[in-house]
């Protein structure tokens, strides 16, 4: 107890150094997250090229799953102070375990030798003609709520083991633990599929439920809150939180607006993967692709915030709203290059790439500063429960998002073994440079345009919301 100690507020500074509990939350975060990364940047492959569902099907279900570890953590997180933070750890890593494991399990629910198809050249369809493939949803759901723990425990972890004093610290070293998990992975996906081939998706969740596991063990071993718990919220507070909200009408018009960015952000795990592989080749690795957008987050954050603290916070997210629309024309622009390679190598990864670079550039402009704005709009003593639904327009761009990138994908950008070996033989001759793109996927950068237009019509309504609100804040001011 030294450690917290030292860094009360009569010690007057604030140091690195933290209680055991606060470490301990934060490696079993980096393997929380690790686990999650590693899962969900590959999972409507999963659900596509193992379980058996179509684009749309995937879609759904995938923008569900995302969905729900938004809504729910406010929820489970009241749940938490009542039973205690090391209780609901422990509950929250054996449900992610179970349900990774399940993940593994499942697809062993595939016809005798159906497992033999994996990375050979002939059509794999999973579990597509029989009902195993919906017990998915089960244990979707398993997974869901243990995660809904993580997110309100560890970072309600982070805030009882600091002070005023060095708290900033505590957060920095949160977040910086969130992208170390997130970048480890998302590494470990592409190794698996040079290795393993599609079996690696299989795999992939076998060493999400390791590292689970080894967290739920850490926990078991280590975790002991040194300060004690605050009175926990009802559900009935929670509730009516969330109507107040809803019924704040500039909070619920910039949450949909808001949501406009998110849905284009939510393309790195909805549609992404699935273009690269079907548009530049199976040997592309996508999820180093996705681990581009933290690492710029991570790299121009603070730079960004600092250089737009004299600016409104709407001024700052309405530049991350236009730079959204230039991030998915790059992503259309690797498609309409005649040449095929840009920089020597797949003219398509390449721009896909730039256009990542671009989201989280757009997302250091605007993350920070929205729940900045949205914090300022709540009561005053209920900033916090006001924050824990800051997070509904990650909800509905999961929802909707996931849902229209399926849509999408069976129009533009289908799944090759749906087609006929005619078309698909062409494919892989466009791909080798030796014949152009047959019709099914001659205009697969539609895709990126339809999110150019979201991405614009969202930026647009945050220039004309801005105006709205000033002026109604002018008038206001006069009649005072």
């Amino acid at each position: 107890m030294a450690a917290a100690d030292s860094d009360s507020p009569a010690a007057g500074r604030a140091t690195w150094r933290f209680s055991r509990p606060f470490w301990v939350a934060n490696g079993v975060e980096v393997l929380e997250r690790a686990a999650w990364y590693g899962v969900f940047v590959a999972i409507t492959i999963y659900l596509s090229r193992v379980l058996g569902f179509n684009d749309v099907q995937a879609g759904v279900i995938s923008g569900l799953f995302s969905a729900g570890l938004y809504l729910l953590p406010t929820f489970s997180g009241a749940y938490a102070d009542r039973i205690g933070f090391r209780a609901s750890l422990l509950l929250a890593f054996g449900l992610l375990t179970v349900g990774y494991a399940s993940m593994w399990v499942l697809p062993a629910l595939i016809e005798a030798g159906g497992l033999a198809a994996y990375g050979r050249e002939v059509e794999f369809t999973g579990l597509e003609l029989t009902w195993y493939k919906w017990l998915f949803i089960p244990v979707m759901l398993v997974v869901m709520v243990g995660g809904s723990f993580i997110k309100s425990v560890i970072t309600g972890t982070v805030a009882r083991e600091t002070n005023e004093i060095n708290r900033a610290r505590g957060y920095s070293i949160f977040y910086a633990m969130v992208n170390v998990g997130s970048f480890s992975g998302k590494t470990i996906v592409q190794p698996l599929r040079v290795s393993l081939g599609d079996e690696g998706l299989i795999v992939l969740n076998l060493y999400a439920a390791g590292m689970t596991l080894l967290a739920l063990v850490l926990v078991a071993r280590f975790y002991r809150a040194s300060r004690p718990a605050q009175r926990a919220k009802t559900l009935a507070e929670i509730w009516r939180s969330l109507v107040a909200v809803c019924t704040r009408w500039r909070l619920l018009a910039l949450i949909l607006i808001i949501t406009g960015f998110w849905m284009v952000q939510a393309q790195l795990y909805a549609t992404m993967p699935k273009y690269v592989l079907r548009m530049a080749g199976e040997g592309s690795a996508f999820s180093w692709y996705a681990n581009v957008n933290p690492a710029v987050v991570v790299l121009t954050v603070a730079w960004i915030t600092q250089l737009m603290r004299r600016r409104s916070a709407l001024a700052s997210m309405t530049v991350g709203m236009f730079i959204m629309p230039l991030s998915a024309f790059c992503m259309a622009a690797g498609n309409m290059i005649a040449s095929g390679t840009l920089f020597g190598v797949s003219a398509i990864a390449a721009m896909m790439l730039i256009g990542i670079a671009f989201q989280g550039l757009a997302e250091s402009f605007i993350s920070p500063r929205f729940l900045e704005y949205f914090s300022k709009q709540a009561p005053e003593g209920e900033e916090g429960l006001y924050l824990g639904f800051s997070h509904l327009h990650s909800f509905l761009s999961a929802v909707f998002g996931f849902s229209l990138s399926g849509v999408l994908l069976q129009r533009w950008c289908p799944e090759p073994t749906t087609l006929p070996d005619a078309v698909q033989q062409q494919r892989l001759r466009a791909l080798a440079g030796d014949a152009p793109w047959p019709d099914a996927y001659a205009h697969a950068h539609y895709i990126w345009f339809v999110f150019v237009g979201v991405a614009i019509v969202s930026a647009v309504a945050l220039i004309a919301f801005g105006v709205i609100t000033r002026r109604l804040d002018e008038r206001a001011a006069r009649g005072a």
